[in-house]
Parts: structure tokens; C-alpha cells; sequence
């Protein structure tokens, strides 16, 4: 537009000169043929030039009403676009909600069939005792028998008022203070006096069972061996914690250390799934965060498998 302008604007000049230059009176003898025919190419520039301009604003009229038109084609496509995207958002955190929900279904499923996996466990091991204990009972020397009707049923009371007999049957072991014995065992643990903690957590396991701490002292028991680079009798101690005390506090950190010691083993693929796994059983503990620090170092995709 701007150049049609400055085209027409020095056509215009050069159409007023020329006509000033036809006005200025010349003399008769001057008048000529060549004068008129000048005149006459003047007044076709000037003609031409109008035409120009006009079909010049009709082209630029056109022009400009397909401009606007795209402009407005441009407008409406960003705002069906934007229209479809949110849309997409939506339906995407729809998905997402669901999926979680889904999940969350499937890990409480999971913790379900742990928390059964770990009453069985429990209730087997005290069918056991009972029958070791009715084992006992039964293997017990015939002195030992219960006293007759009318007898002192004191084991301790002797035929005359006196001492027992010197064949009698031994005293039941007496069951050590829970508390403190486990409190001793984490002090001896920390101390680094191994024997004397596995001892310690022995007897919390074999006289308190079905105790919660039973599940941490287990744990400390499976410690103790990848401590001292016994890395597969910790991976036994650490699958006692997971199946038989799945609810434990310590059971991340037995998933956690029992993925560890295979490695240590060589049985890469294996320990990698139980972190992977750990992963997905417990995502928001610290345990979680070394795993993934681990795998990450190992160069290994963080990608928890299917639940089983």
C-alpha cells in the first residue's frame, strides 16, 4: 500500500508539471503538433493512473478481508484447541484418580494377605509349641507322675514332709523379662558383641513369639549376619521377618537389607526385584529412598513390577 502511494504520488508530479509546462502561454509559432500530442499522453498517464489506484485499493480491499478472515480462522482453531486440551487434562486426571484408586485397592489387598500370611504363621508356630510342650509332658520319667488322690500335689513336697527326691522331675525354665532382655540385646548389638546378642534375641523369639518385638528381634538377628558379611544366612533371617512378621515396623528394612545381600551374593536380578518391590510396598519411607539410590546407582530403571 505504501509503495502504491509514493508511485502514484510522482506519477501525480510529473502529470502537474506537465500541464504547467502546457499552460505557460508560448508563442503562436510555438503551437505545434508535438504540444498537442504531449497534452494528449498527459491526459492517458493520468488516466491510467486513476485505474491503477483504484484496481490497486480493490486488490488491498480483498487482501485485507482475507487477513482478517484468517485471523479469525486462527482465533477460533487456538480456542477449540485449547477447548480439546483441557478436555484431555481432564480425562487425564480422571484416569489418574482412578488408577490411584485402583492401586491403593490393590496394596490394601496386599497388606490383607500379609497380615493373614502373618496370623498363620503365628498360629502354627503356637500349635507347635503346644505340641513340643505335650511332647515333653508325655516323655516325662514316671516319677515325675502326677501324686495320687490324697497326696500333696506339690512336686517339691516330699513322702515324709522333707526334701524332694533326688529323682524328681527338673524345674520348667523360667521365661526372661521381655523388655529388658530385648533392650539388652539392641545395647549388646550396638556394642558389637554379636554372640551375646544372638543370644539375647534368641530367647525373645522362643519365649515371646507372637510379641511384636518377636519381629524386630528377628530383623536384628538377620543384621547381625550381613554384618558380619554372613550374607546368606542374613537373607533367612530377613524372609523370617517378611513372612512371618509382614506388619513389623522393621519389615522395609529387612526388604531393604535382604535385596542388599543378594547382590552381595551375586544374585543381582533377585535383589534388584526385592528392591523394586520395596518400592511399591512402602513408597514414602527412607527405606524406599535408599532403594531407589541404589537401582539408580546400578543404572537399573525404576519401575515396580505387578503385584503378585
Amino acid at each position: 500500500m505504501k509503495i502504491s502511494k509514493t508511485f502514484r504520488n510522482r506519477v501525480l508530479a510529473a502529470a502537474a508539471v506537465a500541464l504547467m509546462f502546457s499552460a505557460v502561454p508560448v508563442p503562436a509559432h510555438a503551437t505545434s503538433k508535438e504540444m498537442i500530442e504531449l497534452q494528449t499522453q498527459v491526459q492517458q498517464l493520468l488516466d491510467m493512473v486513476q485505474r491503477l489506484q483504484s484496481t490497486l485499493d480493490t486488490r488491498f480491499g480483498v487482501m485485507q478481508h482475507l487477513v482478517e478472515q484468517t485471523a479469525d480462522n486462527a482465533n477460533q482453531m487456538n480456542a477449540t484447541i485449547s477447548a480439546l486440551q483441557a478436555k484431555i487434562n481432564a480425562q487425564n486426571e480422571a484416569t489418574g484418580g482412578k488408577l490411584d484408586t485402583v492401586s491403593g485397592q490393590v496394596q490394601s489387598l496386599n497388606d490383607s494377605v500379609d497380615e493373614l500370611k502373618s496370623r498363620l504363621a503365628k498360629l502354627d508356630k503356637s500349635v507347635q509349641d503346644l505340641q513340643t510342650q505335650l511332647q515333653n509332658v508325655q516323655s516325662q520319667p514316671a516319677g515325675s507322675a502326677p501324686a495320687p488322690a490324697g497326696q500333696a500335689s506339690d512336686p517339691n513336697a516330699s513322702q515324709g514332709g522333707g526334701a524332694a527326691p533326688a529323682g524328681g522331675a527338673p524345674e520348667a525354665s523360667v521365661a526372661p523379662p521381655l523388655k529388658e532382655t530385648f533392650q539388652a540385646g539392641v545395647r549388646d548389638y550396638n556394642a558389637a558383641h554379636y554372640d551375646v546378642a544372638t543370644s539375647e534375641f534368641q530367647d525373645v523369639l522362643h519365649f515371646y513369639p507372637m510379641d511384636d518385638l518377636a519381629g524386630t528381634a528377628q530383623y536384628y538377628l538377620g543384621d547381625i549376619a550381613y554384618r558380619q558379611d554372613n550374607y546368606a544366612d542374613a537373607v533367612k533371617a530377613y524372609n523370617a521377618v517378611l513372612e512371618g512378621f509382614p506388619g513389623s515396623p522393621k519389615a522395609p528394612a529387612a526388604q531393604l537389607k535382604k535385596g542388599l545381600a543378594l547382590i552381595q551374593l551375586g544374585k543381582k536380578d533377585p535383589g534388584i526385584h526385592e528392591l523394586r518391590l520395596l518400592i511399591q510396598r512402602h513408597p514414602q519411607t527412607p527405606e524406599a529412598d535408599q532403594a531407589r539410590k541404589k537401582l539408580n546407582g546400578l543404572g537399573v530403571r525404576i519401575n515396580p513390577p505387578t503385584p503378585r
